[in-house]
């Protein structure tokens, strides 16, 4: 340790900096590396989390003597990679996490005597509120749920009853389809007494509008809501009737389509009124005949016997009588002609007219077996094609072309930047999965190269440095000693055969006949030999560097 403190302080300010500034990178990567190995391998527990839930989780982890570690804002926790599973269903246990939210477990507790009955219903309402947002975080795209209830109580001696009211708000991760929000209204009005679909207001965490909520009596509102759902409802089936009918000849995901419906809600009433003069029906016939019939006599005594019946048969006298009669046939026909009437209603929602755009991706050709690396080639379709699919389409959506629709087939190269890479299996050699490795396998690379630096800036000038202090001094102590030696005899013995001579190379042999330590019969000088010890206690280190170096050559 001397030595090297010596060698150090020999050392200029310049040659100390290219030395410390590698030993410090060392060090420090070191440090780091040692860190990294010694803290396990974390693996999420759990993401998107409450700040409650957050909370209660890191308290309960210290409590257990976990490491974790917070992420995104504390939304993230991660924990021991091997430990994940047990620490969720410990948490599970608890209860945990609850999503921010308290349901009926809030009555689990039990009620204080000091209870009172409003709080008990703001328990309710908010027990309900609970509930009903587990159920809708529970949806495809819906990732978290806020759920407000208004629900109005009855004053007494009131005759009024108020319906109740809800709002909800979505967190999503992604489009959510307009059925859903509609399952999202039934859903929570079927859980609230007396609440209608109607009534219930259904925005996401961008501030769109999803679903808006009328009163009964806004009979405006309500009408532009269904008009604009049933539209929406409209151009939705078409849309997926395309893409289902399309997908087995293009290719699942291949095809997107978009259909626009031009609606018209107004309700018109309409009555007609038709005659045709050339289908006359006979509707009544009327005949009236009269006969009449009188007979004049001329006589000129008038007696009691005219008066009497049968005067005129029984009265025969000389005067002459005339006769007089008349008959008058009338007929009367009535004709009905054929009338039609038309009561023509048009409720809303007729169709005016329909355009679709339709896009679907070319051909693929497989690159060559053999040919690894290669991507598939792009080809586009045929117009022949292209006019198939727009029958096809026409066919589909119920086309009339007198009321003005339209439908376009596009084909255009689709971007899947997934394309070629499998996620799941990685990079494996030798069984073990490289890619999920990355992490370490750079700190294995950035060790090795750390590692490579200090040899070569550190470790080899300090070996040369010492191997030219230690050739120095094994100079110098050769010349000692071929001082010491140059008049006394030689030495005899086994030794002289292991230790090389003091002298250089050319002096060889005749060192090793002047030195046999095993065979010292009195012909060495007591001074030399003193003076040899002394040589090797002022200078342990150089002494030793000689005898090593003695110890290569040789070898």
């Amino acid at each position: 340790m001397a030595s090297l403190a010596q060698t150090f302080k020999g050392l200029g300010p310049r040659q100390l900096v290219i030395i410390g500034v590698p030993i410090a990178i060392l060090l420090t990567a070191s440090i780091f590396i040692a860190a990294r190995f010694s803290t396990p391998n974390l693996a999420p527990l759990y993401g998107e989390l409450e700040q409650q839930d957050s909370a209660a989780i890191i308290s309960r982890l210290e409590q257990m003597n976990i490491p974790y570690e917070i992420g995104r804002n504390g939304s993230q926790i991660l924990a021991p990679e091997d430990q994940v599973a047990r620490l969720r269903l410990t948490m599970a246990e608890q209860g945990l996490p609850a999503g921010g939210t308290v349901g009926y477990e809030l009555f689990d507790k039990g009620e204080s005597l000091g209870s009172t009955n409003f709080l008990q219903n703001i328990n309710l309402v908010r027990a309900l509120e609970g509930e009903l947002e587990r159920s809708i975080a529970t949806l495809p795209r819906v990732r978290n749920a806020r759920v407000h209830l208004v629900m109005p109580r009855r004053e007494l001696f009131s005759r009024e009853q108020l319906n109740p009211s809800a709002s909800i708000a979505l967190k999503t991760s992604g489009k959510i389809e307009r059925q859903q929000v509609v399952a999202i209204q039934h859903l929570v009005a079927s859980a609230v007494p007396n609440l209608k679909p109607s009534r219930i207001s259904v925005i996401d965490d961008r501030g769109q509008l999803l679903a808006r909520g009328f009163d009964e009596n806004d009979a405006a509102g309500l009408m532009a809501s269904n008009a604009e759902e049933m539209r929406i409802s409209a151009q939705d089936r078409l849309r997926t009737k395309i893409e289902q009918i399309l997908e087995p000849t293009v290719g699942f995901g291949k095809v997107r389509a978009e259909v626009f419906v031009d609606m018209d809600f107004d309700r018109v009433t309409s009555v007609k009124e038709r005659y045709d003069p050339e289908e006359q029906v006979v509707r009544s016939t009327r005949t009236v005949e009269e006969t009449e019939s009188s007979k004049e006599a001329d006589s000129d005594t008038v007696s009691v016997g005219n008066n009497l019946p049968d005067a005129d048969l029984n009265f025969s006298g000389g005067g002459s009588s005339d006769t007089n009669s008349r008959a008058r046939t009338e007929e009367t026909t009535n004709f009905e002609i054929s009338k039609t009437i038309t009561n023509q209603v048009r409720e809303t929602g007729v169709v005016n007219r329909v355009s679709v755009a339709v896009l679907v991706d070319g051909l693929y050709t497989p690159p060559a077996e053999g040919a690894e690396g290669q991507i598939p080639v792009y080809q586009p379709r045929t117009e022949e094609e292209l006019q198939n699919l727009t029958r096809l389409v026409q066919s589909t959506i119920g086309f009339d072309a007198n009321r003005g629709d339209t439908v376009e087939v596009i084909n255009l190269k689709f971007i899947d930047p997934t394309a070629g890479i499998d996620e799941d299996a990685g990079l494996t050699i030798f069984g073990v999965n490289i890619t999920e490795r990355v992490y370490d396998i750079f700190e294995l690379v950035l060790l090795a190269i750390v590692g490579i630096i200090v040899l070569l800036i550190i470790v080899k000038p300090l070996m040369e440095y010492i191997r030219e202090q230690a050739s120095a001094t094994a100079q110098e102590g050769r010349r000692l000693i071929a001082d010491q030696t140059s008049a006394s005899p030689a030495l005899t013995g086994p030794t002289a055969a292991r230790v090389p001579g003091m002298r250089p190379p050319e002096d060889m042999d005749q060192i090793e006949e002047l030195i046999d330590i095993d065979r010292v019969e009195g012909r060495v000088k007591a001074s030399s030999v003193k003076k040899v010890g002394e040589i090797v206690d002022k200078h342990p280190e150089e002494a030793l560097s000689i005898i090593r170096t003695w110890l290569y050559a040789e070898t």
